[in-house]
Protein backbone atom coordinates (compact mmCIF):
# COMPACT_ATOMS: atom_id res chain seq x y z
CA UNK A 1 0.00 0.00 0.00
CA UNK A 2 2.93 2.68 0.87
CA UNK A 3 4.25 1.49 -2.60
CA UNK A 4 1.35 2.40 -4.43
CA UNK A 5 0.72 5.90 -2.54
CA UNK A 6 4.23 6.89 -2.88
CA UNK A 7 3.27 6.20 -6.84
CA UNK A 8 0.73 8.53 -6.67
CA UNK A 9 2.10 10.74 -4.91
CA UNK A 10 5.30 10.90 -7.53
CA UNK A 11 2.08 11.47 -10.40
CA UNK A 12 0.67 14.22 -8.29
CA UNK A 13 4.01 15.91 -7.91
CA UNK A 14 4.78 15.51 -11.66
CA UNK A 15 1.24 16.91 -12.83
CA UNK A 16 1.20 19.47 -10.84
CA UNK A 17 4.52 20.93 -12.07
CA UNK A 18 4.15 20.10 -15.59
CA UNK A 19 4.67 23.30 -17.42
CA UNK A 20 1.61 22.18 -19.78
CA UNK A 21 -0.84 22.19 -16.74
CA UNK A 22 0.27 25.48 -15.48
CA UNK A 23 -0.08 26.81 -18.86
CA UNK A 24 -3.49 25.26 -19.31
CA UNK A 25 -4.73 26.26 -15.97
CA UNK A 26 -3.47 30.20 -16.65
CA UNK A 27 -5.12 30.09 -20.37
CA UNK A 28 -8.39 28.66 -19.14
CA UNK A 29 -8.20 25.28 -21.20
CA UNK A 30 -9.67 22.12 -19.20
CA UNK A 31 -6.61 20.08 -19.58
CA UNK A 32 -2.91 19.74 -20.97
CA UNK A 33 -3.94 17.72 -23.61
CA UNK A 34 -5.71 20.80 -25.28
CA UNK A 35 -1.87 21.33 -26.28
CA UNK A 36 -1.03 18.25 -28.17
CA UNK A 37 -4.76 18.74 -30.20
CA UNK A 38 -3.02 22.39 -31.08
CA UNK A 39 0.12 21.26 -32.25
CA UNK A 40 -1.02 18.45 -34.35
CA UNK A 41 -3.30 21.24 -35.76
CA UNK A 42 -0.87 23.50 -36.54
CA UNK A 43 0.99 21.19 -38.14
CA UNK A 44 -1.68 19.84 -40.32
CA UNK A 45 -4.23 22.12 -40.55
CA UNK A 46 -6.67 19.66 -39.50
CA UNK A 47 -9.44 21.92 -38.00
CA UNK A 48 -11.29 24.68 -40.32
CA UNK A 49 -14.26 27.15 -40.24
CA UNK A 50 -18.10 25.23 -40.85
CA UNK A 51 -16.51 21.76 -40.22
CA UNK A 52 -18.57 19.26 -38.08
CA UNK A 53 -16.65 17.21 -35.36
CA UNK A 54 -17.13 14.56 -33.29
CA UNK A 55 -14.66 14.28 -30.33
CA UNK A 56 -15.09 10.96 -28.32
CA UNK A 57 -14.00 10.23 -24.80
CA UNK A 58 -14.51 14.09 -25.14
CA UNK A 59 -14.25 14.73 -20.64
CA UNK A 60 -13.00 17.22 -19.32
CA UNK A 61 -13.62 18.87 -22.89
CA UNK A 62 -10.48 20.45 -24.01
CA UNK A 63 -10.08 19.04 -27.09
CA UNK A 64 -13.32 19.77 -27.75
CA UNK A 65 -13.39 23.63 -26.03
CA UNK A 66 -10.40 23.88 -28.76
CA UNK A 67 -12.38 22.38 -31.77
CA UNK A 68 -15.05 24.80 -30.86
CA UNK A 69 -13.20 27.82 -31.62
CA UNK A 70 -11.90 26.84 -34.20
CA UNK A 71 -14.79 25.58 -37.03
CA UNK A 72 -16.53 28.88 -36.03
CA UNK A 73 -18.40 30.35 -37.26
CA UNK A 74 -20.59 27.73 -39.12
CA UNK A 75 -19.39 24.86 -37.47
CA UNK A 76 -20.19 22.25 -34.63
CA UNK A 77 -18.92 19.90 -32.20
CA UNK A 78 -20.29 16.85 -30.94
CA UNK A 79 -18.49 15.29 -27.91
CA UNK A 80 -19.46 11.77 -25.96
CA UNK A 81 -17.95 10.33 -22.90
CA UNK A 82 -19.53 8.35 -20.59
CA UNK A 83 -18.53 10.57 -17.97
CA UNK A 84 -20.01 14.19 -16.93
CA UNK A 85 -19.21 17.04 -19.01
CA UNK A 86 -19.72 20.46 -18.06
CA UNK A 87 -21.14 22.47 -21.22
CA UNK A 88 -19.28 24.51 -23.28
CA UNK A 89 -20.00 27.25 -25.71
CA UNK A 90 -20.05 25.55 -29.53
CA UNK A 91 -20.30 21.72 -28.21
CA UNK A 92 -23.43 19.82 -28.02
CA UNK A 93 -22.39 16.95 -25.18
CA UNK A 94 -23.80 13.35 -25.19
CA UNK A 95 -23.29 11.56 -22.02
CA UNK A 96 -23.10 7.53 -22.37
CA UNK A 97 -20.94 4.94 -24.01
CA UNK A 98 -20.93 5.32 -28.04
CA UNK A 99 -21.02 2.30 -28.91
CA UNK A 100 -24.46 1.20 -27.39
CA UNK A 101 -27.42 1.78 -29.65
CA UNK A 102 -28.99 4.30 -27.87
CA UNK A 103 -26.34 6.59 -27.82
CA UNK A 104 -25.47 6.26 -31.18
CA UNK A 105 -28.66 7.51 -31.89
CA UNK A 106 -28.77 9.76 -30.04
CA UNK A 107 -25.57 11.17 -32.16
CA UNK A 108 -27.33 11.03 -35.14
CA UNK A 109 -30.22 12.39 -34.51
CA UNK A 110 -27.81 15.34 -33.40
CA UNK A 111 -26.46 15.09 -37.01
CA UNK A 112 -30.18 14.90 -38.64
CA UNK A 113 -28.13 13.55 -41.92
CA UNK A 114 -25.27 16.15 -41.64
CA UNK A 115 -22.28 14.41 -42.75
CA UNK A 116 -18.94 14.45 -39.93
CA UNK A 117 -15.79 15.99 -41.68
CA UNK A 118 -13.29 14.92 -38.83
CA UNK A 119 -13.60 12.43 -35.84
CA UNK A 120 -11.00 12.30 -33.19
CA UNK A 121 -10.33 10.11 -30.30
CA UNK A 122 -8.04 11.05 -27.26
CA UNK A 123 -9.62 7.94 -25.86
CA UNK A 124 -7.33 5.75 -23.07
CA UNK A 125 -8.68 2.86 -20.88
CA UNK A 126 -7.74 3.26 -17.30
CA UNK A 127 -4.29 2.07 -17.09
CA UNK A 128 -3.53 -1.37 -14.83
CA UNK A 129 0.59 -0.78 -15.21
CA UNK A 130 0.48 -4.70 -16.89
CA UNK A 131 1.80 -3.97 -20.54
CA UNK A 132 -0.44 -7.13 -22.17
CA UNK A 133 -3.40 -6.21 -20.38
CA UNK A 134 -3.23 -2.25 -20.97
CA UNK A 135 -2.44 -2.67 -24.96
CA UNK A 136 -5.03 -4.74 -26.52
CA UNK A 137 -7.66 -2.31 -24.19
CA UNK A 138 -6.12 1.08 -25.62
CA UNK A 139 -6.08 -0.86 -29.26
CA UNK A 140 -9.51 -2.16 -28.86
CA UNK A 141 -10.76 1.81 -28.08
CA UNK A 142 -8.68 2.69 -31.55
CA UNK A 143 -10.95 0.40 -33.12
CA UNK A 144 -13.95 1.64 -31.82
CA UNK A 145 -13.39 4.97 -32.71
CA UNK A 146 -11.87 3.87 -36.11
CA UNK A 147 -15.83 1.72 -36.49
CA UNK A 148 -17.66 5.04 -36.36
CA UNK A 149 -15.70 6.14 -39.74
CA UNK A 150 -18.54 4.01 -41.47
CA UNK A 151 -21.17 5.39 -39.34
CA UNK A 152 -20.87 8.44 -39.79
CA UNK A 153 -17.57 10.53 -41.68
CA UNK A 154 -17.98 12.21 -45.06
CA UNK A 155 -15.37 11.03 -47.70
CA UNK A 156 -12.29 13.35 -47.85
CA UNK A 157 -12.90 13.50 -43.95
CA UNK A 158 -10.24 12.55 -41.33
CA UNK A 159 -9.69 10.49 -38.51
CA UNK A 160 -7.20 11.58 -35.47
CA UNK A 161 -6.85 8.66 -32.75
CA UNK A 162 -4.12 8.30 -29.93
CA UNK A 163 -2.79 4.79 -29.76
CA UNK A 164 -0.45 3.17 -27.94
CA UNK A 165 3.19 1.55 -29.65
CA UNK A 166 3.02 -2.34 -28.74
CA UNK A 167 1.22 -4.77 -30.10
CA UNK A 168 -1.50 -4.38 -32.58
CA UNK A 169 -0.51 -0.98 -33.67
CA UNK A 170 1.17 -2.10 -37.32
CA UNK A 171 -1.74 -4.25 -37.99
CA UNK A 172 -4.24 -0.71 -37.18
CA UNK A 173 -2.49 1.58 -39.24
CA UNK A 174 -2.80 -1.01 -42.25
CA UNK A 175 -6.50 -1.25 -41.27
CA UNK A 176 -6.58 2.58 -41.54
CA UNK A 177 -4.25 2.37 -44.54
CA UNK A 178 -7.11 0.47 -46.77
CA UNK A 179 -9.75 3.03 -45.94
CA UNK A 180 -7.93 6.39 -46.26
CA UNK A 181 -5.53 8.26 -48.73
CA UNK A 182 -2.38 8.95 -46.32
CA UNK A 183 -1.64 7.86 -42.34
CA UNK A 184 0.63 9.92 -40.62
CA UNK A 185 2.15 9.56 -36.78
CA UNK A 186 2.10 12.56 -34.54
CA UNK A 187 3.94 12.87 -31.35
CA UNK A 188 3.27 16.44 -30.41
CA UNK A 189 5.57 18.15 -27.78
CA UNK A 190 2.96 18.45 -25.30
CA UNK A 191 2.93 14.24 -25.01
CA UNK A 192 5.35 12.91 -22.57
CA UNK A 193 8.49 11.39 -23.42
CA UNK A 194 8.39 8.56 -21.98
CA UNK A 195 4.25 7.70 -22.96
CA UNK A 196 4.30 4.90 -25.42
CA UNK A 197 1.14 7.22 -27.26
CA UNK A 198 1.23 8.71 -30.37
CA UNK A 199 -1.63 10.10 -32.61
CA UNK A 200 -2.43 8.34 -35.99
CA UNK A 201 -4.21 11.11 -38.03
CA UNK A 202 -5.69 9.42 -41.02
CA UNK A 203 -6.81 11.94 -44.15
CA UNK A 204 -9.06 11.98 -46.53
CA UNK A 205 -11.29 9.02 -46.31
CA UNK A 206 -12.14 6.51 -48.81
CA UNK A 207 -15.23 4.96 -49.50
Amino acid sequence: MARKRGSSQRWLDEHFNDPWVKRAQREGWRGRAVYKLAQIDARDSLLRPGMTVVDLGAAPGGWSQYAAGKVAPGGRVIALDVLEMPTLPGVTFIQGDFTEASVLEQLHAQLAGQPVDLVMSDMAPNMSGVRSVDQPRAMYLAELAHALVSEALVPGGDLLVKVFQGEGFDAFIATLRADFERVLTRKPDASRDRSREVYLLARNYQL
